[in-house]
Order: structure tokens, then sequence, then C-alpha cells
């Protein structure tokens, strides 16, 4: 069973990783998933306290990864027209596009939005790049999340392997 457990935890850990910059794969709670499933083999014990930790970051950084482009559309001066526009271009792009429309779609959604709203070109421009600078954000954090979670399930395997 360790076996077992061993491949899907590594497999998880992989396509976390993957799922930070893919749209549609849940990054950091895969690698979280990939840590437990280590964690209930004979090749690694982890503390509550580390498990308890990593799973709230992981539940945080879910959320705010989700919200990211929308809260620095209205960082970068973005009104509720290009708020709305990001959103619907996130929901748009997921759905329609792929990796690119995650990334392009809430850009291109709040620039539409403030040109909607009536604001001024750089506004608009501002309020546009505030969504990607979420996106990028957001993806950063999930990649530092997931690659922390990987830190510990390999060293934790190299270190039961070498003992």
């Amino acid at each position: 069973m360790d076996i077992i457990l061993l491949i899907i935890g590594i497999i998880c850990i992989i396509v976390g990783i993957i799922g930070c910059i893919a749209p549609g794969l849940p990054g950091p709670p895969l690698s979280y998933t990939g840590l437990l499933m280590l964690h209930w083999t004979s090749f690694a014990q982890y503390s509550s306290r580390l498990l308890w930790i990593l799973a709230l970051v992981t539940i945080i950084i879910t959320v705010a990864d989700t919200f990211l482009p929308i809260w620095m559309t209205k960082k970068f001066g973005g009104t509720k027209y290009g708020t709305w526009g990001a959103t619907i271009g996130l929901l748009i792009g997921m759905l329609f596009f792929g990796p690119w429309g995650v990334i392009l779609g809430p850009f291109l959604g709040a620039l539409l939005g403030e040109y909607v709203g009536g604001v001024k070109h750089h506004v608009a421009w501002k309020s546009a790049f505030g969504s990607f600078v979420g996106f990028i954000v957001g993806t950063g954090s999930k990649l530092i999340v997931s690659g922390i979670i990987t830190f510990y399930f390999f060293n934790a395997l190299w270190n039961h392997l070498t003992a």
C-alpha cells in the first residue's frame, strides 16, 4: 500500500506544480494532497502542526488567487465596470481559451469594462494592468506554496531512502 500511496503522491505533486500555471487544476491543493499521501506511508511522518499550517496556507492561497485579479483591478484605480469586466473575462477566458484565456481574459475584460464605463483611455489600461499584476502575483504565490510543499515531500522521501 505504501508504494501505491507514494506513486499517487508523486503524481499529485507533479500535477500540483503544473496546476499552478495551467487553468482548471488546483495546484496547491493537489500538492498538499500529495504530501498527505506520503504522510500516510511509512516513508515520512510530518508533525500535525506542519500539516495544519500548510493546509491553512493552501486554502488561503487558493481562495486569494481567485480574487487577486479582481482586487488588483480595484487597487490600480479600476471602477466597478473594470472589476466586473475582469471577473467576466476570467470566466470566459477559462471556459473558452485555456491557459491564455486565464491570463488575457481578466486583462481584456477589465479593459473593455472600463471602456464600457466611459473612463479615460489611460485609466482603462491602468485598471487592466492591475488585473494582470493580480494574475502574476496569484500564480507566483501558488508556485511558492506548491514549491515549499514539494520540498517537504522530496526532502522526507530522500531522508527515508538514504537512512
